[in-house]
């Protein structure tokens, strides 16, 4: 079976097809600049790559079909017909506490999806518009939902609830439900295949490190805490988001600064982060690094923020699991970043983390920790677009 995996932002439309058969990629790429003047296509079969431009605005419906027309092309395609594909797979962020796996999306789904909008502004609108899209255009594929927030359905009530009037909770669902749950649940289940141990024998702490990024306490295979919150603010210091903070400063920056509630928002979300400690000179970690290594002493300070606030977590989830078994960096950074692993890492030799230089002198996937360490560290590459291509599979040949 063939399975068509959609990523949907507000202008954009990332894509990946599946052959389940080896679970090979077929091909995939992006759509950009949706709704806008200008927009391209950038699409990859193999090592051949191409970039098509319109001249014309599109939508998501019109996107799609652009997509399915050069998966099918006679120069590009990979596919003859569209009847070729057996399902699509919809990454979708926020599942609220209605969605604790993936689902066939049904009538019944979307309207749920519909009254959990208000829970990821930013995120579920543009994947609803996505699975929209799909249902005019392959009206006849089944569709399956994926959810980030799924795999930390399983934490338990002293992880998620916020010392807030329970009330909060109670009427408005008001908790934390955390992020990359797709990727956090990926990369444990390949620690363990690699390891050749069972999921359920070990503590893994999985930090995601994106733009965006997360860290995840799995135990017996399951996520028991995690540090993004009721939105994907909380957390670890990211690429322009501030993460942990006192929450009385957005309060104070109201009252005292004059700044209003959107101000904020966009301060805290595109604004801060790293971007921020080093002067909105640049997001990329790699910018940061570079500049460290020549004496930049915003861009040092940064680095020591971002990598402090990260093992902080680590040693809260070493505590809330009583020991850690695997130490798993994933994602841009955590795949990328020998410096930001070392810095991580270095003092956490009392929990048995001690790395190996030359080996996380190293990108991709590979084991970096010492011999002797009794925390075996990895490097794993995330696959967030295969974790849903088998959820799909699974749920339609059902």
């Amino acid at each position: 079976m063939k399975i068509l995996v959609l990523n949907a932002g507000s202008s954009s439309l990332k894509f990946q097809l599946f052959d389940m058969e080896d679970e090979s990629v077929m091909a995939k790429g992006i759509v950009e600049r949706i709704g806008l003047d200008k927009p391209f296509l950038s699409y990859s079969k193999g090592t051949d790559k191409v970039k098509f431009d319109k001249e014309e605005p599109i939508n998501h419906k019109d996107a799609l079909q652009w997509v399915l027309d050069t998966l099918t092309s006679h120069e590009y395609g990979v596919i003859t017909t569209l009847q070729e594909i057996g399902a699509v797979g919809h990454r979708v962020v926020h599942g609220g506490e209605e969605f604790t796996g993936s689902v066939l999306i049904t009538d019944e789904v979307i309207e749920a999806l519909e009254r959990n909008k208000n829970l990821a502004p930013l995120h579920n609108p543009p994947n609803l518009t996505g699975i929209y899209a799909t249902k005019a255009v392959l009206p006849d594929v089944p569709m399956v939902g994926v959810f980030d927030t799924a795999f930390h359905a399983t934490m338990p009530e002293r992880a998620y609830l916020y010392a807030l009037p329970i009330e909060l909770y109670e009427k408005y669902k008001v908790r934390r439900y955390g992020f990359h749950g797709t990727s956090h649940r990926y990369v444990a289940m390949e620690a363990a295949r690699r390891l050749g141990k069972a999921l359920s024998e070990l503590r893994i702490i999985s930090a995601h490190l994106g733009n965006g990024a997360s860290v995840c306490a799995v135990q017996g295979g399951e996520s028991i805490d995690t540090s993004m919150g009721f939105t994907p603010l909380e957390g670890l210091v990211m690429g322009t988001r501030s993460g942990d903070l006192d929450p009385a400063i957005p309060i104070w920056m109201m009252r005292e600064l004059g700044m209003s509630f959107d101000e904020v928002d966009s301060l805290l979300n595109k604004k801060s982060g790293v971007f921020g400690l080093v002067r909105g000179r640049s997001y990329d970690m790699r910018d940061i690094e570079d500049w460290m290594a020549a004496g930049d002493e915003e861009a040092k300070k940064a680095m020591e923020v971002y990598c402090y606030r990260l093992k902080k977590y680590i040693g809260g989830y070493a505590a809330a699991m009583g020991g850690v078994d695997v130490l798993i960096f994933t994602a841009g950074v955590g795949e990328n970043s020998p410096i930001v692993r070392e810095m991580v890492c270095d003092g956490l030799e009392f929990l048995g983390i001690k790395l190996d230089r030359e080996k996380n002198n190293s990108r991709g996937d590979a084991i970096i920790s010492a011999a002797d360490s009794k925390v075996v560290v990895m490097s794993i590459k995330t696959n967030e677009e295969l974790m849903i291509a088998r959820d799909t599979y699974e749920i339609v040949r059902d």
